[in-house]
């Protein structure tokens, strides 16, 4: 019998256990920038899909032409690594991907690959750009075909301070070089955007950068969301339920998918019943109380600088008129963005990223208030 799938709210979704917004647009638009070698960088929030969305992408891509190799990579636990341990994990960590990818292309490592990979090292920035010029033309050669390298790195933020000038500029001079450099296309996956990390800005080593966005599900894909669950078992949702769902989350995937879980596994309404405003306020009311990662990190984040409390309090502020004006230049908002706590509204002005937030955040400066 087939397992059911579930609304993913931990870690990684996958099709086969999750149900999973396409994103088809999305994916079709960074398909096409990688094939266009672009150097793509995408910074957004925690638990906004961005590491599934990546995945998802390349391996549309890879499927649809060989010809592409995909190497994904993970800073998250790299942040407090010398520079020589840095290279020597980021090495460990590209051959692995390399075997990985051999074998999902049903192609057992060689006893060329492994010996190439043997004989090749990375001990800083200069020899990495070697190894894939090498790595290129080495597997160019195996495989018949002229290959291009994708580098994905998520968690970019974790690199270690030490090391981001030169690993940035070596990627710059890749770019740079010539029409079939050695790795075709980068992305980036990050919280916060290059320009805040610390690094010798004389000469910028990532103004060839591509910037990316990914944003929050529209209510034409909450509505697809949900109804992947009414197909495989049979219980529907009152359209109401999916627009409120989607007012009061503003379309945030750790909240639509938390707030599906709690209508569907946690309230025990019949399957055979359709799920109506009245179990909607029930998850709203649980959404507002309970304390998940999502709200953990929300909550972290704002705590981390008292001017962010004094800027949020301006925001909710009934008695603050007209506003505060979204300008990307001043660093508290702009930080804010980054951590996904404003946004820009309708009257282009600083507004809660959505009514979940903003309860929350309320709440957690009431004596302020």
């Amino acid at each position: 019998m087939k397992q059911m799938r579930s609304f993913g709210t931990r870690g990684r979704l996958y099709p086969d256990k999750h149900y999973v917004v396409p994103r088809s647009e999305e994916i079709s638009d960074f398909i096409n920038r990688i094939k266009e070698g672009k150097y793509i960088v995408l910074f957004a929030p925690r638990q906004t899909g961005k590491t599934t969305f990546f995945r998802f992408a390349t391996e549309q891509l890879t499927n649809q032409d060989e010809s592409y190799f995909p190497i994904q990579l993970n800073f998250e636990t790299y942040k407090n690594l010398s520079s020589s341990d840095f290279y020597i994990s980021l090495y460990r960590e590209i051959c692995k991907e390399i075997e990985k990818v051999l074998q999902s292309r049903a192609r057992s490592s060689s006893a060329e690959t492994a010996q190439f990979l043997l004989d090749q090292s990375i001990v800083d920035h200069v020899s990495m750009r070697e190894f894939f010029e090498n790595f290129t033309d080495f597997l160019s050669m195996q495989e018949g075909v002229r290959q291009r390298v994708v580098l994905i790195i998520d968690e970019f933020d974790g690199i270690p301070q030490i090391v981001v000038s030169d690993f940035l500029h070596s990627l710059r001079f890749i770019y740079l070089s010539d029409n079939q450099r050695c790795i075709h296309s980068v992305g980036i996956v990050g919280i916060k955007s290059i320009t805040q990390l610390n690094y010798d800005r004389s000469i910028s080593p990532f103004n060839i950068q591509d910037e990316f966005n990914l944003p929050n599900f529209t209510l034409e894909q909450v509505q697809e969301l949900l109804s992947q669950y009414t197909e495989e078992v049979g219980q529907s949702f009152d359209q109401e339920v999916i627009t409120s769902l989607h007012k009061q989350t503003a379309g945030q995937p750790f909240l639509v998918n938390r707030a599906a879980q709690i209508l569907t596994e946690e309230l025990d309404v019949p399957k055979s019943d359709t799920i109506e405003m009245e179990h909607f306020a029930e998850a709203h009311a649980q959404l507002l109380e309970e304390r998940n990662t999502n709200i953990d990190h929300l909550l972290t984040n704002i705590r981390r600088d008292r001017r962010f409390e004094k800027l949020l309090m301006k925001i909710v502020s009934n008695s603050n008129r007209p506003g505060v004006p979204y300008n990307l230049d001043n660093e508290i908002i702009y930080e804010l963005i980054m951590y996904g706590v404003i946004k820009k509204d309708s009257n282009r002005m600083c507004g809660i990223a959505n009514p979940i937030y903003q309860h929350h955040i309320v709440r957690e400066f009431y004596n302020e208030l």
